[in-house]
């Protein structure tokens, strides 16, 4: 019996692979919170994102292209492997195909175009595991913000979600609900890591406002110059007099989350100042500061990296994209009565759903 366990015990043991699949446009902290709980249920996470034809035919036209929601996913640091032609309802024969156990979602609700479950199948044959879903966020409602372009998510805590008419129901699942931050959360999405006595440590200054593709090709970049990086993330105030409008689009609870899901990213400093301080530098030991080409100023004309450009160690990072914030925000503008359309058609499906099943 002994020799038995012996051999046991000398087995190599069973990598559990797990599959998550979704649209993940607009990829937020909500996003990132699965996938951060999908990979705490085995070893191994395989992230399955659907095409742009499955989701215009099953909820509406995505926001961001393929590549751009792929580039997003990749950079999620739970996530080991990432396939582009997940089907949208789910198929038990793709989950073999990506050698996986079992398939998890949220416990909200998935419905496909037809109105059916879109994991019924891996109910059926036992290969299903539910996680809990994020409260306080949803892409409906990031693009509901972007549509009406308010500064109430900046400081607004409102108790319950509510829609335009006072009288209309919301659905819990994409209806606005405060972000409720916590020490707790912001320690799950945390390095564990402090940096090494040796480590080049850099610095990152910025609103990385609806976190995407852009940010995180410029996070990666700077990475490629440092072993350990800090990312400052400037206050709501800050960035709303920089940027002027109704931006941040996300508050600063939420930006922080969405950062520091980024694998690039090792620290972030919360409320970082406008400028690049010497206090700053030393405090953190910063021996890089980064930026993008685009040139900053403050208001008084003044040059918020001067500190680091006397210092000389002032590294301006090309991300190679194109992607903005802004440019995402104008795709929503322009085709403002598709996605307020999507918005209400997923809504209205949600709600039909939940008011069958009470």
């Amino acid at each position: 019996t002994s020799k038995m366990a012996e051999s046991d015990a000398k087995k190599p043991k069973k990598v559990v692979k797990v599959y998550a699949d979704g649209c993940f446009d607009l990829m937020h902290f909500g996003h990132a919170n699965a996938l951060r709980q999908a990979k705490a249920l085995g070893d191994y996470l395989v992230v399955g994102i659907h095409t742009d034809e499955d989701i215009a035919r099953n909820k509406g036209p995505p926001v961001l292209t393929l590549e751009e929601r792929r580039e997003q996913v990749a950079a999620v640091k739970w996530v080991d492997e990432v396939v582009t032609d997940a089907p949208y309802t789910f198929e038990v024969a793709y989950l073999d195909r990506c050698g996986c156990d079992f398939v998890c979602h949220g416990d909200d609700i998935s419905t496909n175009a037809a109105g059916e479950d879109a994991y019924l199948a891996a109910k059926v044959a036992g290969r299903y595991r539910e996680y809990q879903r994020t409260q306080g966020v949803s892409t409906t409602d990031i693009v509901g913000r972007m549509l009406l372009m308010t500064r109430s998510h900046h400081s607004e805590a409102e108790s319950k979600p509510k829609s335009a008419k006072s009288d209309e129901y919301v659905s819990p699942y994409t209806g606005r609900s405060p972000l409720l931050a916590t020490s707790k959360r912001i320690v799950q999405f945390s390095e564990k890591q402090d940096a090494k006595p040796n480590d080049v440590i850099g610095y990152m200054p910025g609103a990385f406002d609806l976190f995407h593709a852009g940010h995180i090709k410029a996070l990666k970049a700077a990475k490629e110059h440092c072993d350990y990086l800090i990312v400052g993330l400037q206050t709501d105030s800050a960035v709303n007099r920089n940027h002027g409008s109704n931006f941040p689009i996300l508050n600063l609870h939420e930006r922080t989350l969405s950062v520091l899901a980024c694998r690039y990213v090792n620290d972030v400093v919360i409320g970082a100042p406008d400028t690049v301080t010497e206090e700053l530098l030393d405090y953190f030991k910063v021996t890089k500061v980064f930026h993008g080409s685009n040139e900053v100023s403050m208001l008084d004309g003044t040059d918020p990296f001067k500190v680091a450009k006397d210092r000389g160690i002032f590294t301006v990072i090309d991300s190679q994209s194109t992607l903005t914030t802004e440019v995402i925000v104008e795709r929503i503008i322009e085709n403002r009565r598709k996605y307020a359309e999507r918005n209400a058609k997923k809504n209205k499906k949600e709600v039909q759903r939940l008011e069958t099943s009470s």
